[in-house]
């Protein structure tokens, strides 16, 4: 029996399938390997990496709430040179995509991440955050302004070789405008969406249930907000849509799908249940061989309006 085809093509690079697992939920993969062969995901995408370490923010980090999980994680990270000399030997070698998220807080530190990772083997791509709205410089600042979006965009491009998706946020007045700005600035593709800002209350000690206070809400109760965007999105522009946000089941990356995504990124869903990812592509293959299609290329903008 022939294998259904799942291959997608994002920029330069085919990808044996369209489901990645989202930075900052899947670790840096090995946390992962006991649950999920990754070597049949389509890619992951590794949590994101700034210049220096970072500590992140003070705990409580996380909440549960209904319907969905508020963190303010801060980026917590190892930092570039730990990233390459402790974890890339194992990741050259789980066989699928290596996409790297990166991070900073100023044009000078994307380029320098930009420059440093195209020098290292095993990285398929870098997915740029100007997304997070959990730290006080750098990320969601360059996310906001299209002008500022582009530019950073630009920035990194100048400083690579290797394909550059970035990731978006939803907490803006018309997210196609910032798509159209990194799109101009010469991304290869764009990811939507990160977190929606959010908080949650302790009314025993009437205080913030996060340290934060505030922190970005993730999870199912997102999801409709996220297809919706990234369905506006992807009559925006006419680079390659990677869709994100409260992705459980098949159904759900099918809706992704249809809506025009080309991949999608499982997140908070790998908290939950660590085989998500996995049993995603098992769903997908199920599908086109049900519906005989040629494959899930077919499903890509197939949505019926009107």
């Amino acid at each position: 029996m022939n294998q259904p085809d799942l291959r997608v093509t994002i920029g330069d690079l085919v990808f044996k399938n369209p489901v990645l697992t989202a930075s900052g939920t899947f670790g840096y993969a090995k946390e992962f390997a006991p649950f999920v062969n990754l070597h049949h995901l389509g890619g992951v995408v590794v949590k994101g990496i700034s210049l220096a370490p970072r500590r992140g923010n003070p705990p409580p980090r996380i909440v549960e709430t209904a319907g969905g999980m508020l963190n303010a994680i801060g980026l917590e990270n190892v930092g570039l040179d730990r990233f390459i000399s402790e974890k890339m030997d194992y990741l050259r070698g789980i066989g699928t995509r290596v996409i790297v998220n990166i991070l900073g807080d100023s044009l000078e530190e994307y380029q320098t991440l930009a420059q440093r990772l195209s020098e290292v083997e095993g990285i398929s791509g870098l997915e740029v955050n100007i997304s997070c709205p959990n730290v006080k410089k750098g990320g969601v600042a360059f996310g906001t302004d299209p002008a500022m979006a582009e530019a950073v965009t630009r920035a990194v491009c100048a400083h690579t070789t290797l394909p550059v998706i970035v990731k978006l946020s939803p907490n803006v007045t018309d997210i196609t405008q910032i798509a159209r700005g990194v799109e101009a600035g010469g991304a290869q593709a764009v990811s939507l969406i990160n977190t929606l800002l959010g908080m949650a209350i302790d009314v025993k000690s009437r205080r913030p249930k996060l340290a934060n206070i505030v922190g970005g809400l993730s999870g199912p109760a997102i999801k409709p907000i996220a297809l919706r965007m990234v369905w506006q999105v992807a009559q925006a522009v006419k680079i390659p849509v990677i869709g994100i946000g409260g992705i459980t089941t098949t159904e759900d990356a099918l809706e992704f799908l249809l809506a025009g995504a080309t991949a999608i990124e499982v997140g908070t869903a790998n908290f939950i249940n660590p085989r998500a990812s996995q049993e995603i592509v098992e769903g997908l293959g199920r599908y086109v061989t049900e519906n005989k299609l040629s494959g899930i290329s077919e499903v890509i903008g197939g949505l019926i309006v009107g």
